[in-house]
């Protein structure tokens, strides 16, 4: 019982695990928890998006996925989280990992089984996997990373229910028993689920994944699509937001398919609070998120993931959506 229970929380890009690491790290569950966070590229949103006025120690991961090229920061990192609590600088009893959207879960596992110092310090207790309704039939049929999410899971839960048929979450529930009829699936609407669902099931059983994968313990090797990429636009100037939502939904409508992911918080002219801007192909949408702090530096930063992705076209419009200038020029037709 001395070993630390580590949840591994995935799901493909958009499916809302984000929306449901602050829904925990907000309940007053009683538990302590240390949080690594992982983004695919060069600057992290979602650790501006957690709730961070609270005892959590959340530690950002950047530039790569935690399944590949930075997965020896993991090992780093979990060996600093423990000898800081060893020394009574640090206090938690309990690990949840945030993995990047296009992270292979099982890589991540691994770490608890081949890394010698690891495994005596940390307990793997469940991989908890997030689905998206809307997306999640296409994206299952196209990425290699969404079918090992839910071939992996312990947890499955089903978001974004509410914006599509019944009959289409009916049959993604009976897609994603065949694909893993071990995991229990449940739903999460805006993040909401049982704690109990989440924490100390100690659901993840090595036996049964070896059955799955019997290199499982051996095969370290994971590549990702090389035309998945991303990138960044920041602006310190205010932002005009008619500007921005207008542009932003002419740019949906031309390049969605090709936007996998896009996220941000903006500086927003006339709004004291900070604007957290989501979106996933087509659906997107904005909510105001913590207050700007007096004398805080104010800026705007979005990330952009997706596929052979207009990035001239999105960093001109965006550069044009500054308040007071030019208005942005009308968004070319592919």
């Amino acid at each position: 019982m001395s070993l630390v229970p580590v949840t591994i929380l995935t799901g493909f890009l958009g499916s809302g695990k984000t929306t449901l690491l602050n829904r925990i790290l907000k309940e007053q569950h009683g538990h302590r928890i240390a949080v690594i966070e992982n983004e695919f590229g060069e600057a992290g949103i979602d650790n501006e998006l957690l709730v961070q006025d609270r005892d959590e120690q959340i530690v950002e991961m950047n530039n790569g996925c935690i399944c590949c090229t930075v997965r020896g920061d993991l090992v780093r990192i979990l060996g600093e989280l423990h000898a800081k609590k060893q020394a009574g600088q640090l206090n938690f009893d309990r690990v949840i990992i945030e993995t990047t959207g296009l992270a292979d879960p099982a890589p991540v596992a691994q770490t608890f089984f081949v890394d010698e110092d690891i495994g005596q310090q940390y307990l793997l207790d469940a991989i908890v996997t997030m689905v998206d309704a809307k997306h999640a039939p296409e994206q299952l049929d196209e990425h290699h990373e969404a079918q090992e999410q839910v071939g992996f899971a312990d947890r499955i839960f089903i978001t974004k229910t509410d914006v599509v048929q019944p009959n289409d979450v009916a049959q993604l529930r009976q897609r994603l028993v065949k694909m893993n009829p071990r995991a229990k699936i449940g739903e999460a609407k805006h993040g909401v689920a049982a704690i109990d669902d989440l924490l100390d099931i100690r659901g993840f059983n090595l036996n049964a994944i070896l059955e799955i994968e019997p290199d499982f313990l051996t095969d370290v090797d994971h590549e990702h699509d090389d035309d998945v990429t991303s990138f960044v636009f920041r602006e310190s100037r205010p932002l005009d937001l008619e500007r921005l939502e207008d542009f932003l939904g002419a740019i949906v409508q031309v390049y969605g398919t090709k936007l996998m992911r896009y996220k941000g918080v903006l500086n927003i002219k006339g709004i004291d609070k900070r604007v957290v801007f989501q979106g996933v192909h087509m659906l997107m949408g904005s909510d105001a998120g913590a207050a700007w702090k007096p004398g805080e530096k104010r800026e705007s930063k979005m990330v952009f993931i997706g596929r052979d992705m207009p990035k001239d076209v999105l960093l001109d419009g965006l550069a044009q959506c500054v308040a007071g200038g030019a208005r942005p020029k009308q968004v070319p037709e592919r």
